[in-house]
């Protein structure tokens, strides 16, 4: 049963929106209508506005320390409830249990780090070049903070963006996306039982486009903080213009992943096909373009097949899924395009490759071989549990390959050679590079991709630098 109650969270009052405007919230597994999502006008949105505001002055004013001690106490509420939380996530987004009360026991730890690294928002001393004149560096936080966050990670998106903006001093807006608000309603109550002051956290649903343009006119916003794809991230980028707002930008990837000949092969094969179709291939880090040496190539294929052949796809809730849905019915169609595409220009459907059922919005794990340069899954980013393998013969001609593309967010190697290893980390062009192993993204790490993935990081001490501004004094005394 879906139980969670989708409400706009407005200078501390839970409520509807002003009008009364809704969107049907449905299970992409069952296609079942879970509730209904306010949708905000424009007095709904400046109300936000101005919370944002008087919010960000009592925060701001607080200490660090006041504001770890209610962070913390976020942290736990959102510990003791992630097993709820947890099956709301699948409901709404499609992924496992096993994957989304993980993903909500992220969120708590999230907002542990903030928390703690709040306290360190150190500044410096700089030795002056006269005689007594004290140069100081101050961090301050940076303003209200307008945030959108998309609807592949329910809670890491949004906890993200709350967390940092929070643990640095500012307010916060969020829009977290309609096709899965509860998650992201479930985890602002935990700020707010907590003892959140009114305003400092803010959530609305709408129109994503309406929404994103009247805020971001806003100058009472100093920053904005998107997950999303690229085209909405230059979108938002222009949007801020006017006002010059700081922007941290995480975006689309097309993550290559490299498995040289010396590789070990069970473990290359075992890891890939798990991150592969985590979460049905709806994740920005997700390897999407597999180049395999040629001397190991038939074998990893063999493997890898066989190893996706046994992935149970099915509603998220049972016991025993390892793949849910994907987000809606639209992205069946795109599946099947990239599919039919790669055929067209020479690939084989080694697996899969189809819809399946007539009820949810389900697709075969797919695997395609003899993928051309060319095909549309190799040149966009596909967002889907489709495996494209094609071999390489050279060091220089997959490196080529695998930066020949704008996007740079997340890469993958595997190899047992430390030279190797060290050579292709530093000749890939991404934001993230992970070897032998997929975890790019831990609370204390930074996390964000370069070119057209994006800039700035969430996470990590330069999570929380994003969310602050510079300001230096010197005093002579007198």
């Amino acid at each position: 049963m879906y139980d969670e109650k989708i409400e706009l969270l407005i200078d501390g009052k839970w409520r509807q929106a002003g009008d009364g405007k809704v969107r049907d919230l449905v299970n992409p597994a069952t296609e079942e209508v879970l509730g209904t999502v306010p949708l905000c006008n424009d007095a709904d949105l400046a109300e936000a506005t101005e919370a944002a505001a008087r919010g960000f002055a009592v925060w701001k004013k607080m200490t660090a320390v006041q504001r770890y001690a209610i962070m913390m106490k976020a942290a736990a509420l959102i510990d003791e409830r992630k097993d709820r939380i947890g099956r709301l996530l699948t409901m709404e987004n499609g992924k496992p249990l096993a994957e989304a009360v993980p993903e909500v026991q992220f969120g708590a730890e999230v907002t542990r780090w903030y928390a703690e690294e709040g306290k360190r928002a150190y500044g410096r001393i700089v030795p002056a070049r006269m005689p007594g004149v004290r140069q100081m560096v101050f961090k301050e936080p940076v303003g209200p903070v307008v945030a959108f966050a998309a609807w592949n990670f329910p809670s890491g998106n949004v906890v993200r963006k709350i967390a940092g903006a929070l643990g640095a001093g500012c307010s916060i807006v969020v829009k977290p996306a309609e096709e899965t608000p509860g998650t992201a309603v479930a985890i602002a109550r935990c700020f707010q039982d907590a003892g959140l002051p009114d305003g400092v956290l803010n959530v609305v649903f709408g129109d994503p486009d309406h929404v994103s343009s009247t805020l971001l006119k806003s100058p009472v916003f100093k920053k904005v903080t998107l997950t999303g794809s690229t085209e909405i991230g230059k979108l938002l980028q222009k949007r801020s213009a006017d006002t010059l707002k700081r922007a941290t930008m995480e975006l689309g990837g097309h993550a290559p992943v490299i498995v040289h000949a010396d590789a070990d092969l069970d473990l290359a094969i075992n890891t890939l096909e798990a991150f592969k179709f985590r979460n049905a291939g709806q994740v920005c880090t997700s390897p999407t373009r597999f180049f395999i040496h040629e001397s190991i190539f038939s074998a990893f294929v063999e493997g890898f097949v066989a190893k996706a052949k046994t992935i149970v796809v099915g509603n998220g809730l049972e016991a025993g899924v390892q793949m849910g849905p994907m987000i809606a019915e639209r992205r069946l169609g795109v599946m099947e395009a990239f599919v039919e595409d790669a055929v067209s220009k020479g690939a084989t459907v080694a697996l899969g490759g189809k819809r399946m059922t007539n009820q949810g919005y389900f697709f075969q794990p797919t695997v395609l071989t003899d993928v051309p340069d060319d095909a549309r899954i190799l040149t966009e980013e596909p967002f889907g549990p489709i495996a494209p393998l094609m071999p390489f013969s050279s060091f220089d001609e997959v490196i080529e390959r695998a930066n020949a593309l704008p996007y740079g967010l997340a890469s993958f190697c595997f190899t047992r050679s430390g030279s190797l290893a060290a050579r292709t980390e530093e000749a890939l062009d991404a934001g993230l590079v992970g070897v032998n192993h997929m975890a790019v993204s831990t609370p204390e790490t930074p996390f964000g991709g370069v070119n057209e993935s994006g800039f700035g990081s969430e996470s990590g001490m330069e999570g929380l630098e994003a969310f602050q501004r510079t300001k230096f004094v010197t005093e002579f005394a007198l």
